[in-house]
């Protein structure tokens, strides 16, 4: 899949192997259009790291800014431990509350970010975040997108996602 804003694309491999839940889930929101004026608008950075986390690098996008309120299920959480999948720089993972309430938003590490993993001290739950795939080629522009001005942890302003498509 391919991540397309006004700098450049973002190419997505996705493992369906490893996470079919949260990749059919990925793509189903892909083809229902959510994505299309979609943004990444937060960013964490060594700056504004929610107090008692671990540090963390990431850089976090979907329809929050531009459709917020949007009803969607949530997607049945599969762990790090049931996919074998970790949060290494480039994974593309969801964001969620509890297990079970990712929809749309997801999230790209900058550098390995075992913390989300299952088991890992980002999440109380002790769960982790859901990974289902890496970034192959544009990583450099989520990394400058990283580097952008932050108001707390959203991105001032955010960047622009025109659209996510299948390849």
């Amino acid at each position: 899949m391919e991540i397309q804003t006004r700098s450049g694309d973002i190419e997505v491999e996705l493992f369906p192997a490893n996470a079919p839940k949260s990749v059919a889930a990925f793509l189903a929101n892909i083809d229902s259009g959510y994505y299309k004026n979609a943004s990444f608008y937060r960013a964490l950075n060594e700056d504004n790291q929610p107090t008692g986390n671990a540090e963390t690098a990431m850089i976090q996008g979907g329809i929050w800014k531009t459709r917020h309120g949007l009803k969607i299920p949530g997607i049945r959480h599969e762990s790090t431990q049931q996919t074998k999948l970790t949060h290494t720089n480039g994974t593309i993972s969801f964001a969620r509350e509890a297990p079970g309430t990712a929809t749309t938003e997801f999230f790209i590490c900058i550098g390995d970010q075992p913390g989300f993993d299952y088991g890992g001290i980002n999440n109380p739950d002790g769960q982790g975040y859901a990974a289902f795939g890496r970034v192959v080629k544009g990583m450099e522009l989520i990394k400058q997108f990283y580097i952008l001005p932050t108001n707390g942890d959203l991105l001032q302003p955010p960047v622009d996602i025109l659209n996510i498509v299948r390849l």
